[in-house]
């Protein structure tokens, strides 16, 4: 059990890549260790996975492989040595793969060689359950839709903020040396729907293969390495707890009733409402700086 843990935490952390597996496009993840490997595979209409531990390893590789002898540690670093680098852009040429479809899930079929002998490997993949696709691609994807949109927000602050200071600068006097640097303050409205208008076709056209380039592979990872260390520290503070105290059940199952006495002493002390944690917490808002030249957007 700990071992899988282990590989569904590593698994968390690793970033989605495009991958071809035949003729299909794919996106995919995976983990290998000693004890096993996890995979993680997806055409962005259904998501697969494998979770395989080292004596599933040994059984199935003594099945396609019978030639070859060799200990189940080996045999998986020699997967991770075929597959990591497939999902780096930088495959081993004598390696293939193709995948079939199957009612049940998706088979990848792998062809490689380990010391002069033919290697054959199968991953079995079924279909991913509902949290572990929350997990690994829709709570990571929202919260990175987040940083993306606190990230132009700050940009739209500080493009204001110069825009005031080229305005400070022009009414001092100064003046361009090259002519064609000049450019028009900015405008959010403007941009928003040039934006909406021409950049964003482009996007959605440029296929499925896209979805992960490198920059959003660091967002991704940078986002659930620290949904990661958030886990780490709730399961810390539940250790730390342990178990709350069972309560009581000899006695009165209720409090009794308050005296008159104890109604006149509460009355007379009053009542301080107080706010729960929670109803402070905000979202971050960018901050946006005052300008340095007013009447700039007029």
């Amino acid at each position: 059990m700990e071992g899988s843990e282990e590989l569904e935490s590593s698994l968390l952390t690793q970033p989605w890549a495009s991958v071809c597996f035949g003729e299909s496009a794919f996106l995919a993840k995976a983990s290998f260790r000693d004890t096993g490997y996890i995979l993680l595979i997806s055409d962005l209409s259904s998501v697969w996975y494998e979770s395989a531990d080292a004596e599933t390893v040994r059984q199935r590789s003594k099945e396609l492989n019978k030639r070859l002898t060799v200990h189940v540690s080996s045999f998986l670093h020699r997967l991770r040595n075929l597959v990591c680098p497939l999902l780096t852009g930088e495959p081993d040429t004598t390696t293939s793969f193709s995948c079939h479809r199957t009612a049940s899930g998706l088979k990848l079929h792998m062809k490689s060689d380990l010391s002069g002998l033919p290697l054959y490997w199968d991953f079995h993949c079924c279909p991913a359950p509902v949290e572990m696709v929350s997990r690994h691609l829709v709570r990571p994807l929202i919260r990175m839709s987040l940083a993306l949109q606190y990230q132009v927000q700050e940009l739209t602050s500080l493009l204001i903020q110069k825009d005031a200071e080229i305005e400070d600068y022009r009414e001092s006097g100064a003046t361009l040396s090259r002519d064609r640097l000049r450019t028009e303050p900015f405008q959010e409205k403007m941009f928003q729907q040039n934006f909406m208008a021409e950049s964003l076709p482009q996007i959605c056209g440029a296929g499925e293969g896209q979805a992960f380039a490198s920059a959003l592979q660091q967002l991704y990872t940078a986002v659930t390495q620290q949904e990661a260390k958030q886990a780490r520290k709730r399961q810390h503070s539940e250790d730390t707890k342990g178990p709350a105290p069972a309560a009581e059940t000899t006695g009165h199952p209720h409090p009794p009733p308050p005296s008159q006495e104890d109604e006149t002493a509460s009355s007379s002390e009053g009542t301080t409402p107080t706010s729960s944690p929670a109803q402070k917490l905000q979202l971050p808002v960018a901050k946006t700086k005052p300008k340095k030249a007013k009447g700039l957007f007029s």
